[in-house]
C-alpha cells in the first residue's frame, strides 16, 4: 500500500489551504481526489472501516450513558426469571425463541449458568419475530411456567421448528398443561411487561437479538467470546475490589 488515510488528509488540507472557494480550484481539487482514490481504492475501504468503528464506539458510549439510569429495570425487575439469583455479577440477556443466533448463544449461556454460580443471568423476553414469538414469550412469563423456566427455556432454544405443537409438546414434557398456560398468557400484566421490555430495549438502542448487558457493557449479537470476556473482567474486578 503506497498511501494511507493520513496521506489523503494531507492532500485535502493542502488544497483547502489555498484560500476561498474558487470554481476552477474546486474542480481541480475534485479531479485530484478522484484520481487519488482510483489509484488507491484501499483508502475507501479504510475510511468505511474507520466510520464503522467510530459509529460502534458512539453507540456504545450512548448506551453506557443510559445504562446507569436503567440499572434497576435491567437487573432487578421482580417479574423477570433469574438463573443463579444469589450471584454477584449480573448478565441481562434480551432474546427471542425464534432467533437462530439466540439458539447458538443459548448453548454457551447454559454452560455459563452451570459453571458460574456467581453469575446471575436475567432473562428478558424480547419477542421481535412475529406472533409466534409473542405467544411463546407470554407463555414463558406466566406463573405456571416460572418453576420450570430454565428447563423449558433450554428445550425451546434447542427446538428448530417452533410452532404451537412443539410448544405444547415441551410444556407437557415439563408437567405443564398447555391450555392453562395459554390462558394465563393472556393476562394484561404480561402484555404490559412485554411492552415495557420493548421500551427498555429501545432506550438502549437494542433492536435485535440476542443482546447482553454486563455492567457498563452492551454486547449486540451472539458474540459469546465478548460475553465471556466481560464476565471474566467483572469477576476479576470483584476479586480485586
Amino acid at each position: 500500500m503506497r498511501h494511507t488515510l493520513p496521506a489523503l488528509a494531507v492532500l485535502l488540507a493542502s488544497t483547502l489551504a489555498l484560500g476561498a472557494c474558487n470554481r476552477t480550484a474546486d474542480e481541480a481539487f475534485g479531479e485530484r481526489v478522484r484520481a487519488y482514490l482510483l489509484e488507491n481504492p484501499e483508502v475507501i475501504e479504510q475510511a468505511v472501516q474507520k466510520l464503522g468503528e467510530k459509529r460502534e464506539i458512539e453507540a456504545a458510549q450512548a448506551a453506557s450513558s443510559v445504562l446507569a439510569t436503567k440499572r434497576a429495570a435491567l437487573e432487578q425487575d421482580p417479574r423477570d426469571f433469574v438463573a443463579n439469583p444469589q450471584g454477584t455479577i449480573t448478565v441481562t440477556e434480551f432474546f427471542d425463541y425464534r432467533c437462530g443466533y439466540c439458539k447458538v448463544a443459548a448453548v454457551e449461556m447454559a454452560k455459563i449458568i452451570a459453571e458460574n454460580p456467581d453469575v446471575r443471568v436475567v432473562f428478558k423476553e424480547f419477542p421481535i419475530f412475529g406472533e409466534q414469538s409473542d405467544e411463546t414469550a407470554a407463555i414463558m412469563l406466566t406463573d405456571l411456567v416460572k418453576p420450570k423456566t430454565l428447563e423449558l427455556h433450554d428445550r425451546l432454544m434447542a427446538e428448530r421448528s417452533l410452532d404451537d405443537a412443539a410448544i405444547d409438546r415441551h410444556l407437557r414434557a415439563v408437567g405443564i398443561d398447555p391450555a392453562a398456560a395459554r390462558k394465563a398468557a393472556e393476562a394484561p400484566a404480561i402484555q404490559r411487561q412485554l411492552e415495557e421490555t420493548h421500551e427498555l430495549a429501545a432506550s438502549l438502542g437494542i433492536n435485535g437479538t440476542p443482546a447482553f448487558v454486563i455492567g457498563d457493557r452492551l454486547i449486540s449479537g451472539a458474540d459469546m467470546e465478548s460475553v465471556k470476556a466481560a464476565i471474566t473482567a467483572a469477576q476479576a474486578a470483584k476479586i480485586g475490589g
